[in-house]
């Protein structure tokens, strides 16, 4: 691993703790917008994975987002009563592990029969898989079904969002820089190439999804315990868009600008509060002005294949 990366992980988690441990002091409005932002940007960092670095193109990031979710927020209400108060870290941290792997095999299953797919054949179907995992979710009487799951303990805080979005930056980029992520790289560069070199594009295609659909888990485990409120509607084919938008804003494949976007577009909405019915707008419109102006991404730094932060 690169010394500079283990640094900066360090030092994010060491300023994330200082930070929170001050956090009483701060306006609650300013500090819950803070946890988004730290929330939007694993979802971003971990969809970039996907669709930057491997060259695939998902739509239903939402939806792994939405299992990570539902899981942790069932952990933690079945066993919080059966927890010590010192205990509930260890819970809470268990909790977003397993709604992790609850993504990751949710990513797993739509990755194997459906990664031989490219381009917009492999959007419809991941958009697909999304608004499955919604309907399910609001059909399912056991997590409150379309009314949605409320009394969802409130674990969140400034140190966990920021945290984790740490170690996803550090691991994505550990794992593109490494002899392994360069394969990432080849399929998303030519797939023809890349099989004819030995590599194999579905493996690296399921892999990627596996582990972005892990921190979308992760994310959505967050944001439960951040809103203590979850509903289907809330992971709906628009807060994917939300997410791609991020990736697209920032530039396909450079972490960086992806950080950046996923910082801008948690807060414009809040500077746009009194437009909120124009915030899609004003994004469909973005997309097509940088597809024109600058398809390469505004926040596009560097090499692409270079995320170092």
């Amino acid at each position: 691993m690169h010394t500079g990366a283990k640094r900066f992980l360090l030092a994010a988690i060491f300023v994330a703790a200082v930070v929170s441990y001050f956090s009483a002091q701060f306006n609650r409005y300013y500090l819950g917008i803070a946890i988004d932002v730290g929330i939007n940007i694993i979802l971003a960092v971990s969809l970039n994975l996907i669709n930057g670095h491997t060259g695939q193109f998902s739509l239903g990031h939402a939806g792994f987002m939405a299992v990570g979710g539902y899981t942790a927020a069932a952990i933690t209400l079945a066993l919080a009563q059966a927890f010590p108060a010192a205990a509930t870290p260890v819970l809470f941290i268990a909790a977003l592990l397993a709604g992790g792997l609850m993504a990751a095999l949710a990513g797993l299953a739509v990755g194997v029969p459906t990664l031989r797919l490219r381009g917009d054949y492999l959007a419809i179907v991941t958009l697909g898989f999304g608004e499955i995992i919604r309907v399910i979710f609001e059909n399912m009487d056991a997590v409150g079904a379309a009314s949605g799951l409320k009394g969802i303990p409130n674990y969140t805080n400034f140190f966990w969002a920021w945290a984790f979005a740490a170690i996803t930056v550090y691991v994505i980029t550990s794992i593109v820089n490494s002899t392994y992520g360069r394969g990432f790289i080849a399929v998303h560069d030519d797939e023809v190439a890349a099989s004819a070199m030995g590599i194999n594009p579905v493996r690296y295609k399921v892999t990627a999804f596996v582990v972005g659909a892990f921190f979308a888990g992760i994310a959505g485990g967050l944001y439960a315990h951040h809103k203590q409120f979850l509903s289907p509607t809330g992971f709906d084919f628009m807060k994917s868009i939300d997410i791609v938008v991020m990736v697209i804003l920032g530039g396909m494949g450079r972490t960086t600008g992806v950080i950046i976007a996923a910082v801008l577009l948690t807060l414009l909405p809040e500077f746009l509060r009194g437009f909120a019915e124009y915030r899609m707008i004003i994004y469909s419109l973005l997309i097509i002005v940088l597809m024109i102006v600058r398809p390469q991404g505004l926040f596009a730094f560097g090499k692409k294949s270079d995320s170092k932060v």
